[in-house]
Formats: structure tokens, C-alpha cells, sequence
């Protein structure tokens, strides 16, 4: 396969309802689309930065130009044997595996579709056909809607809670929801907000019986994780830090957690995704898909991701309702009444482009080839 031309589409998104993190609250989403064109057929990936550099150093307009400048230069023309090329081919550009996820998984869509098949088969998926879904809750403005909301998930069927915590809402804001649901899955999500000092503080989660703590210390930090997991009975999750199937080895190591989260942008595409994923499932640990509030064409990848056998914990895959007023695909990403995702057999990731949709919500585009 030979890539003629790439498309990159800038599109802007309200979101259904804002959604903050220890690090920032988020209203609208700037999204970047990559299409990959070649033999006549377009395949299609979606660059998961978010619109500001907190989650890590990359944000949309920092993937924008190293996808134009670096990433479609090195790809444009070549001829690849597989959607595996992609990656050797980027690899030496530092950092910003999100900009060259967005071609990567475009590449790979592109493969699925000239052979035919879905791409959860063309990645070695299929372990599944429904994917169990979670849910993932901003920090609210009250514990009380805190409450309401996740009473909505809950009734909506989702089969686990993820809560945002960061200092001041934490501990006491986990025990009520704890009061209020005491059988529920529960798991909370730090974003980096702590340090090894709040050891102490966070040993009081375990009173909570949660399924883990996402990343409680540094987004770049696996040896104090390792520290502070042989102090807690809790699980640590691992995610902003495991950027490749490297980092994984060297947390297994160091016992640094007993989960990983696995997000596509994060370690620059399904090829690496699967490496990341056969390590830990070599080391016992379990593996689940993490959100980065993505559009109809990154939730379809990680669908997808998601069928590989390791995938045994709910992932923050959900509806496309929960974020959207509509969606850049149809039809939109649906979750049965079990709390799960049927996987589609169509060519590539399963859905069509809402292409009218996705022109009226275009602030700027590019064509490279």
C-alpha cells in the first residue's frame, strides 16, 4: 500500500456537558482528523490531544504541524508492507505520539478497508464482540451532583464509576459516593495530582475497596508508583507514563502497579498498543481502554482495541450521547442495556462519516501529497 494523499481537518465540538480533570475543565473540543488516501480508498484516524498541553505535552495546534511537517513527510509515498511501517518510520521524532497516532490508526483503518475486513480482525482482535463500558466522571461542582451522575450511569446500565479526584476532592467525597453505592465497580483517577509526600492521605482510599487508583503521582513517574503501590492495598493504574511497551517492561519490574491503562494516542497507534498490551498480559496484569473524550471515529479505534484478549476490565468506552449532541458518525457509538458495545463486522472501524456533519464543523483544513 502507497499513501497518496493525507487530510488533515481541524473540527470544533461542544460538549453535552463540561468535564474537569485534576488539571482543567473542558466545554469544547478542537479535533484534529487524519485521512489516509491511497489505491483509491481513505482510511481515517483522530488525533486524541486535547486542546491544551496538561495532559501531556502535546495539545491540537502543537499536532497539527508536527502531523504536516514531520509525520505525512516521512509516510507520504513509501511503500508500506503493513500499518506496522508507520511506526519505524516516525519513531525517531521525540515525543508526540498522539500527532503520529492520528496517521497511524488512519493507516491502519486504510489497511482494514482495502482487505475488506473490520479492523478489530485486521489488528488480531475478536476475543470479544461486546465490550464491557465504564464510565468516566468529571470532578462536579457538588458531591450531590457527583451523586445524581452517577446515579444516571448506573441506571443507563454502565457496568464501572470512574471519579476524578485531586487534593480537596478526594477521601471524603470518595466515602459518600462509597455510602451511596456500596456494591458498585469504583475507581479513581488522580491525573497526576499527588506526590509520594500525600502517602499518608491516600492510604485512607483503601478503606474504599476501589477497583484502583489511575495515576496517582507524576505523568512521567514509574519509580515512586513503585513506592507508594508497596504502601497501599489498593491497585495502582498506570497511564499517563506507559508511552511505550518499554515503559510497561519497566513497570512490571518494578511492581510499580497491578493495572495499565492503554490509550491509543498515548503510545502512538495500535502497533505499539499491542505490544504494550502482550506485556502486560505476559505479566498478569490486566489491561482496559481509557478515554480521551473522543469523537466518533477515535471511540470506533478503540472499539476496536478493545476486542484484544487482555481488555478484560470495563474501559471508558461509552455512548456517543454521553458527550455529544450528534457525532461525526453513523450511526452514533450505542451501549446495550448489559453496559456494552456491540462490535460491528463492517470494513475498516465499522461506521460511516457523517461527512456533511463534519464540513459544517471544519475550522480549518490541509492536504499533504
Amino acid at each position: 500500500m502507497k499513501l497518496e494523499r493525507i487530510a488533515l481537518r481541524q473540527i470544533r465540538m461542544p460538549l453535552v456537558h463540561f468535564f474537569e480533570t485534576s488539571f482543567s475543565r473542558t466545554y469544547e473540543r478542537d479535533i484534529i482528523l487524519v485521512e489516509a488516501q491511497g489505491d483509491g480508498v481513505s482510511g481515517w484516524g483522530e488525533v486524541t490531544a486535547g486542546e491544551n498541553p496538561f495532559y501531556n505535552e502535546e495539545w491540537t495546534g502543537s499536532a497539527w504541524l508536527i502531523l504536516r511537517d514531520y509525520v505525512a513527510p516521512r509516510v507520504l509515498g513509501r511503500e508500506l508492507r503493513t500499518a506496522e511501517d508507520v511506526y519505524p518510520l516516525t519513531a525517531h521524532i521525540r515525543g508526540h505520539n498522539m500527532a503520529r497516532g492520528g496517521l497511524e490508526t488512519a493507516v491502519w483503518d486504510l489497511a482494514a478497508r482495502l482487505d475488506g475486513m473490520p479492523l478489530w480482525k485486521k489488528i488480531g482482535g475478536g476475543s470479544r464482540h461486546e465490550i464491557p463500558c465504564g464510565v468516566s466522571i468529571g470532578i462536579q461542582d457538588s458531591v450531590e451532583q457527583l451523586l445524581e451522575k452517577i446515579a444516571e450511569e448506573l441506571a443507563a446500565g454502565y457496568q464501572r464509576i470512574k471519579m476524578k479526584i485531586k487534593p480537596g476532592w478526594d477521601v471524603d467525597v470518595v466515602r459518600q459516593v462509597r455510602e451511596r453505592f456500596p456494591a458498585i465497580k469504583l475507581m479513581a483517577d488522580a491525573n497526576s495530582a499527588y506526590t509520594l509526600a500525600d502517602t499518608a492521605h491516600l492510604q485512607k482510599l483503601d478503606d474504599f475497596y476501589l477497583m484502583m487508583i489511575e495515576q496517582p503521582l507524576s505523568h512521567d513517574d514509574i519509580i515512586d508508583h513503585a513506592e507508594l503501590q508497596a504502601r497501599l492495598k489498593t491497585p495502582i493504574c498506570l497511564d499517563e507514563c506507559i508511552r511505550s511497551a518499554h515503559h510497561a517492561e519497566q513497570a512490571v519490574k518494578l511492581r510499580a502497579c497491578g493495572i495499565i491503562n492503554i490509550k491509543l494516542g498515548r503510545v502512538a497507534g495500535f502497533g505499539e498498543a499491542r505490544h504494550v498490551h502482550d506485556v502486560a498480559q505476559a505479566a498478569g496484569i490486566p489491561v482496559w481502554c481509557g478515554g480521551m473524550l473522543e469523537a466518533g471515529v477515535g471511540r470506533a479505534h478503540n472499539v476496536a482495541l478493545a476486542t484484544l484478549p487482555n481488555f478484560v476490565l470495563p474501559g471508558d468506552v461509552s455512548a456517543s450521547k454521553r458527550y455529544w449532541k450528534r457525532d461525526i458518525i453513523q450511526p452514533p457509538v450505542e451501549t446495550t442495556p448489559r453496559g456494552t458495545i456491540e462490535v460491528r463486522d463492517e470494513p475498516g472501524f465499522g461506521y460511516a462519516l457523517d461527512h456533511d456533519y463534519i464540513r459544517s464543523i471544519t475550522v480549518r483544513e490541509e492536504t499533504i501529497g
